[in-house]
């Protein structure tokens, strides 16, 4: 059942809070999940949420934590003490979750928490996971594993597992690694409860297993758990050593802020931000694709004054600017999102890219001689002049050719050139197809009246 939030269920909840009402707390968050603790938390003042937190399970608490917002988060640490955020929230996560929340925290803050952590060995993964770069497979990665050894019988195998488990919140796999912890493959748990007691590991483990390297960038992680249907992907160092293993909770996060920021960039927002940042960030983001919207939208006026000769001359021919500019945008607009699509699926391989580029020139002249026809009958019926119609038809095909092709090849030469593809959707292609857009249909005016 859907967890909903009412004004009235919050309302009760923070009443019973202030009382102090254990009992009626545990009873109204029965069966909810981390998520739904975690929007209850946003909707509390930061009093009230403290309050309530401290009610709260333990792992329960520290789930939800995480499932917050990184902004109401930070606010929210700011009031718990070092030691209670090793004993309440870090000793109740899994070693990536953990990492993450101490990344957030301010440098000398992070000491004074690691320093109250209880387990030495959680303390020292943690630490561990801190030096790697966030935005790697190391980043993403948990501790908490299943493995085996070559040389361990079935039975042993059974008895480790049921040890290690008590660590593991969801085991997917069992590793199977040597004696210098090098990953040699994964065995089932199928495999292990059909096989006798005293069959060795190494006589029924699987060496076919995909593996990331630490240092691989968590796109390629994404990319890998994506193709090959993966929940889990171990990690590995340079000589093949056992590190860790990424889930698919964690790479399911990655797709999302990889989706947002494609997805701002296309927008014309140039940093990832949130609704909840200062107006300062906000205006720091958007700024520059403004500026540059700004300079097409000069030169576009340039390229006006330019035939400003010709206008006075045919006035009726101002009337089709602002459709040949829009036209212009949104076809160029379309051609570079089909292209960012496929290459960020992977669907659009090197032999395809000028099948790609020729499609989307078959598509441009298909669109631009429907489109010409249905303006060319328009103002042949609703204009007093047929040098008009020739010239708006004539131009609207053009641009329309013009902009499906640098709305393919735009995306394309950003991605050789390793920039994010995810520009080319934006208000760099509306404002370049603008301005040329302007250029054709007064070169095009020009030569035909």
């Amino acid at each position: 059942m859907r967890f909903e939030l009412t004004k009235e269920y919050l309302e009760e909840l923070n009443a019973a809070v202030k009382n102090n009402a254990e009992a009626r707390v545990a009873e109204m968050i029965d069966g909810l999940h981390a998520v739904d603790i975690a929007e209850i938390l946003d909707e509390q003042s930061t009093e009230e949420a403290k309050a309530f937190y401290f009610l709260l399970p333990n792992e329960l608490g520290a789930d939800a934590l995480i499932e917050l917002d990184e902004d109401v988060r930070e606010r929210f640490l700011k009031e718990i003490s070092s030691e209670e955020i090793a004993e309440k929230i870090i000793d109740n996560l899994d070693t990536d979750d953990a990492a993450d929340l101490i990344g957030e925290l301010p440098e000398d803050k992070q000491d004074e928490v690691i320093s109250h952590i209880e387990d030495i060995e959680h303390a020292s993964d943690i630490i561990d996971l801190l030096h790697y770069d966030e935005d790697s497979a190391g980043g993403l990665m948990a501790k908490e594993l299943v493995k085996v050894y070559l040389d361990w019988d079935v039975a042993t195998c059974i008895k480790e597992i049921r040890s290690q488990a008590e660590d593991v919140e969801k085991m997917y796999t069992v590793y199977v690694v040597d004696d210098n912890n090098i990953l040699q493959g994964r065995v089932s748990l199928k495999k292990l409860l059909l096989s006798p007691d005293k069959k060795k590991v190494k006589e029924i483990y699987n060496e076919e297993v995909r593996l990331v390297k630490v240092d691989a960038e968590k796109e390629e992680v994404a990319e890998i758990m994506e193709k090959y249907d993966l929940v889990s992907i171990p990690v590995i160092d340079e000589i093949g050593r056992l590190l860790g293993r990424i889930t698919i909770d964690d790479v399911v996060d990655v797709i999302k802020e990889e989706a947002d920021k494609d997805y701002q960039m296309a927008s014309g927002i140039s940093e990832n931000v949130e609704s909840s940042d200062s107006a300062w960030i906000l205006t720091r983001a958007r700024l520059p694709w403004l500026l540059i919207g700004l300079l097409g939208g000069i030169l576009g006026a340039q390229v006006i004054e330019a035939y400003e000769g010709q206008i006075k001359i045919h006035p009726e021919t101002a009337f089709f600017i602002p459709l040949i500019a829009a036209m212009a945008g949104n076809v160029g607009v379309q051609s570079s999102a089909i292209v960012v699509q496929g290459l960020a699926n992977k669907s659009l391989g090197l032999d395809g890219l000028w099948v790609k580029l020729f499609k989307e020139l078959l598509v441009g002249l298909i669109n631009g001689l429907v489109l010409g026809t249905l303006i060319f009958f328009y103002n042949f019926f609703f204009s007093d002049s047929l040098t008009l119609s020739i010239v708006v038809s004539t131009s609207l095909v053009a641009v329309i050719i013009f902009a499906a092709i640098f709305g393919t090849l735009v995306p394309l030469m950003l991605n050789k050139y390793k920039i994010d593809p995810a520009l080319a959707t934006g208000p760099f292609i509306t404002t370049v197809n603008d301005v040329f857009g302007l250029f054709l249909y007064l070169m095009i005016g020009y030569l035909m009246y």
